[in-house]
């Protein structure tokens, strides 16, 4: 196997689509440094382990000297990407997206090598749009092309709204791609219709269009949706790495082996020896789904970090060792009682009331011992009382 054959095998590990067919390798046969684009739009201000499977593949271009070009849709992001979405999203203040662009730059840090990646801003090319440079662009696309997308197919026929505004997203995103010259644009499989929107505007404007990487999407934590901080599901890269740890380990034995695959890339003969070996009782799933999570402590945040969550999580679980719970102190400005809800949030333990009332009804909040499970229930708090949410994220109150 030539080197050509093994670079390209190493990018389309653990993808799903690279369009089109052989047009990476020809892109690599020229030699030339390609222009490799991911964007992202700062709808919040944490990043999580769901995107860190595209920011691997992207580092892994970085590694081979490509030029990696991180876009933040800063203006895409007032618009709102309706992937995946039933309704019209809010549109961001600008403070909003500000702050939460702000706070990209020290997470893909942990991924990156931050002194060989191009940071760019959509605002800098669609914000110097005029009326009628608008005009022409959408003149490019049908109507037709873009009610193809599902999420609009499907708004179509349950006649729910579409706002014309939501329409301009894939053509905004796709005019991101003229405006780079992107050789390469990676997303997630959520995102095909945009990259390939990207694609057909680059034919459409004389230039060489781009590929189509796309990545598969990390389950969250329930195994079901997607990793998404508005569903409640996730890791972010900004939790601490003992919460990480813990939310890892509540994962079910099934969801293990994709975080071995997209987050670890461990090869599938691996993972299947590692079934085998659990099937044989040659191991237990426990200690697999332990080795899983400091492996990937040690990819995100340090090794050092992993060892201490480790340790924590065994003096927590296996010792029952309750007194080291995460220690946090409430405000003295905050009521006693208090709402079970406001309490989760005031413990940073949920990411919204329904993520809550979704883990209270299912029994997995307790107060010293004693399961809530009342949704209005309302709190006798007290310095030392321990609280836990799901089966490995406990608090002590200080």
């Amino acid at each position: 196997m030539d080197q050509i054959e093994k670079t390209l095998q190493l990018l389309q590990q653990g993808t799903v689509d690279c369009l089109p067919a052989g047009l990476l390798k020809k892109k690599l046969e020229t030699g030339k440094k390609l222009k490799i684009k991911l964007g992202m739009d700062p709808t919040a201000p944490d990043l999580h382990l769901g995107h860190a499977v595209v920011l691997r593949k992207m580092r892994q271009f970085q590694d081979l000297g490509h030029e990696v070009i991180f876009l933040i849709g800063d203006y895409t992001a007032a618009i709102g990407d309706p992937t995946g979405k039933s309704k019209t999203r809010p549109p961001l203040s600008v403070a909003d997206i500000e702050k939460n662009s702000k706070t990209y730059f020290e997470q893909i840090e942990r991924i990156l090598d931050p002194a060989k990646v191009r940071i760019e801003y959509n605002s800098t090319w669609l914000s110097k749009l005029s009326f009628s440079d608008t005009i022409q662009l959408c003149a490019k696309v049908t109507v037709a092309r873009l009610l193809e997308r599902d999420d609009f197919a499907k708004r179509m026929s349950n006649q729910q709204p579409i706002a014309l505004h939501e329409l301009l997203y894939p053509i905004m995103q796709g005019y991101d791609s003229v405006a780079l010259d992107a050789d390469v644009e990676l997303g997630g499989t959520d995102q095909t219709f945009n990259l390939l929107c990207g694609r057909f505007l680059q034919e459409q404007y004389g230039k060489s269009p781009q590929v189509i990487l796309t990545t598969p999407l990390l389950e969250g934590l329930d195994g079901v949706e997607k990793m998404s901080k508005s569903l409640g599901n996730y890791i972010g890269l900004t939790d601490q790495p003992s919460d990480a740890y813990g939310k890892l380990m509540s994962i079910s034995d099934t969801l293990m082996w994709r975080y071995y695959s997209l987050l670890l890339s461990v090869s599938d003969q691996d993972i299947q020896t590692m079934k085998n070996n659990v099937a044989e009782q040659k191991v237990h799933p426990m200690d697999l789904k332990k080795q899983m999570a400091y492996n990937i402590i040690q990819e995100f945040w340090s090794e050092q970090q992993a060892v201490a969550a480790q340790e924590n999580f065994i003096a927590l679980f296996q010792k029952k060792d309750l007194s080291q719970g995460k220690p946090v102190a409430l405000p003295s400005t905050i009521s006693n009682p208090i709402w079970i809800i406001d309490l989760l949030k005031e413990l940073g333990a949920i990411a919204s009331t329904s993520d809550g009332k979704r883990l209270i009804e299912s029994g997995a909040v307790s107060c010293d011992g004693v399961t809530v499970l009342e949704f209005k229930a309302e709190i006798a708090w007290r310095v030392g009382m321990t609280i836990k949410v799901g089966k490995h994220r406990i608090f002590t109150l200080t």
